[in-house]
Formats: structure tokens, C-alpha cells, sequence
């Protein structure tokens, strides 16, 4: 959570009453589990051998993802080294997105997932 300024507020996009919500599903589960389920586990053996994604698939983030900050992540994704685990893998980057890019920019997301599925339908 280091990466968290609690003075910064809210972007437009995400009311006060949309922070409620968020905030009474962790009241009654608590944050930890969301973090548990996959990051604290990935140091569990469930038996994959080579964990390659083999389908077509589409990331796309905003610029101003928090989750870049993390050490490594952004040159791991910028520079392509992530195709070595997701060799078909389409990557765009918003440039006014942010963690929540869909809800941020939900008729931009829509329109690439809708010209991803249609370049890659049978």
C-alpha cells in the first residue's frame, strides 16, 4: 500500500457512493483475502509444468496504473518478456487510464475487446 497517496481524491469516474460499496464487501470479507487469492498463492504447486497461456489474449492497462510502480513490472510488460509465458498476447496501454482503466474508459476498453474477439474469431 506504499504506493497509495490518501490525499489524492477521487477521479470522476468513481463516486463516493461507488468507494461505499467497495468498502462494505471488504468490511464483511476483510482485504487480506483479496490478496490471497493469487498472490499469496503463488508460491503453491498445483502441478503446471509449463505455465504458458496458448490462446490469443489482450491486456490492456492505463498509463497511469499503479500496479507499473511495482519493481520490475513495467520494463516486464513494456519490454515484451511477459510473451514468454503469453507468446499471443496484444498489449495496449491507455494513456489516461488507471488501475481501473474499464471503469475509467469503459466505451475505449469496449471497442478493443470487441476488435480483439473479432480479429481472432473462427
Amino acid at each position: 500500500m506504499d504506493l497509495f497517496d490518501p490525499s489524492t481524491p477521487l477521479p470522476p469516474w468513481f463516486s463516493e457512493q461507488d468507494l461505499s460499496a467497495y468498502a462494505s464487501l471488504y468490511e464483511k470479507s476483510g482485504f487480506r483475502y483479496a490478496l490471497q487469492v493469487p498472490y499469496r498463492t503463488l508460491s503453491v504447486d498445483i502441478g503446471i509444468t509449463d505455465p504458458k497461456v496458448t490462446a490469443p489474449a489482450l491486456l490492456i492497462m492505463g498509463e497511469k496504473d499503479y500496479c507499473l510502480n511495482f519493481p520490475g513490472m513495467e520494463e516486464y510488460i513494456r519490454s515484451g518478456t511477459v510473451k514468454h509465458l503469453v507468446p499471443d498476447l496484444d498489449i495496449t496501454f491507455l494513456e489516461e487510464g488507471s488501475h481501473f482503466v474499464h471503469e475509467q474508459l469503459p466505451e475505449k476498453v469496449n471497442e478493443l475487446i470487441i476488435t480483439f474477439l473479432d480479429k481472432h474469431s473462427v
